[in-house]
């Protein structure tokens, strides 16, 4: 029997995008020839734990993320509840008794943001601490290695779906490989990861791997139309500001971002002139009231600004212009900054994007920002290079 009829479109009901990923998947469930361990790859917030868990329920014929149109071999309502489906994720240290809610969230909402980087807690968004996540071998040997022995219960394959795999410590991964070195038929391994750079090769050599490709403005906007009732006017704003990752941007607020633009503009502004008066009160407003979700649209939304300036400058065509509402500002800006570095400037900031998701200060990371765009909006070299960046701490500068 296979495992998808001919008619059934593969993470049809709630699957954002990845049309070539899908079919990809389809040809492989319906030809009934599984491997025995697939690695989905992808940049952050396309969907790589959402399409795991749906392949997974196509696997055992669970009738939820994906329309099986009749043809579901079990009553379990989703992979939650089917017994042969085990989901993991990584946790940071002393972090075990909080994995439980978060896969609780994925059932309800398989694009939920569960990542402690991003989400350090459920219940505030003013906790601060950097909490990595990663998988320990205690973890690994307690929890993940038992299952290697199960026979399905009542699926066709006993399914392990093990997100964010190159957080995997290295005694982990190494256990890890002796399994998928001796495959079982009963077994099936679905890994995610965002940096494979960061895998054993012997593990990326062992599984057949899907490649989930960057969304586009327009899948991101029919997803937040479809399956966040966002209004189309609303979804196409965010999905500009989203970089790509449509699970971080179902937690923008539109008229937070509405407002932050015109400091946007002002931040800017006050960066060329190093008005740190007015700068200050803009940075510490940001650092106090938004959190880290709308910190990240902040920065998408000026790097959408930077890339305006840049197209009308080299093009001077509107039609290709994001922000067309801001298209004298923009003008204006372009005259001021004929020989400004802006394609450095955008390099810059989504470097700093990384320390947000660090739970680095906005107020501190912004300040040094603004310093060295300073120079660059005058088509000078930052005044402390890369390599120097510590002295931007001049407290250290003694030392």
């Amino acid at each position: 029997m296979k495992f998808l009829e001919e008619n059934i479109s593969f993470g049809d009901r709630r699957i954002v995008g990845q049309q070539d990923a899908r079919h990809n998947v389809e040809k492989i469930l319906k030809s009934n020839r599984l491997s025995h361990a697939y690695l989905i790859t992808g940049p952050n917030g396309v969907g790589k734990t959402a399409f795991a868990l749906a392949m997974a329920e196509a696997i055992n014929g669970i009738d939820n993320l994906t329309d099986l149109k009749g043809t579901a071999v079990t009553k379990k309502s989703s992979w939650f509840a089917h017994p042969d489906i085990h989901l993991f994720i990584p946790f940071p240290s002393k972090g075990e008794n909080e994995i439980q809610p978060r896969i609780e969230m994925l059932a309800q909402d398989p694009y939920e943001i569960v990542d402690f980087a991003v989400r350090p807690a459920l219940n505030s968004d003013k906790v601060s601490k950097n909490r990595r996540a990663f998988y320990p071998i205690d973890y690994y040997r307690s929890d993940i290695q038992p299952l290697m022995k199960y026979n399905p219960n009542e699926g066709r394959r006993t399914v392990v779906v093990i997100t964010e795999i190159d957080t995997m410590r290295k005694e982990a991964a190494n256990a890890f490989l002796k399994f998928l070195e001796e495959p079982s038929s009963r077994l099936v391994f679905i890994l995610t990861a965002a940096k494979t750079d960061q895998l054993l090769p012997t593990i990326i050599s062992r599984c057949q791997q899907i490649r989930l490709n960057p969304l586009s403005e327009e899948e991101i906007r029919d997803g937040l139309v479809q399956y966040d009732q966002k209004e189309e006017k609303d979804a196409e704003f965010l999905a500009r500001m989203a970089d790509g990752n449509y699970a971080l941007s179902r937690f923008f607020d539109v008229e937070t971002l509405k407002n932050t633009r015109e400091e946007i503009i002002d931040f800017l502004r006050y960066s060329y002139t190093q008005d740190v008066p007015s700068l200050l009160p803009i940075i510490n407003e940001w650092n106090r009231k938004l959190n880290t979700e709308n910190q990240i649209a902040v920065c998408n939304s000026l790097e959408q600004f930077l890339r305006d300036i840049l197209v009308y400058r080299e093009r001077q065509d509107t039609d290709l212009i994001t922000n067309v509402d801001q298209i004298e500002v923009i003008k204006k800006f372009t005259a001021s900054m004929k020989d400004a570095r802006i394609i450095d400037m955008i390099e810059h900031l989504q470097g700093l994007k990384q320390l947000l998701y660090q739970n680095v200060q906005l107020k501190y990371i912004f300040s040094v920002l603004s310093i060295r765009y300073s120079s660059l909006m005058r088509g000078l070299e930052p005044v402390i290079n890369e390599d120097d960046s510590w002295k931007h701490l001049p407290a250290l500068s003694e030392l």
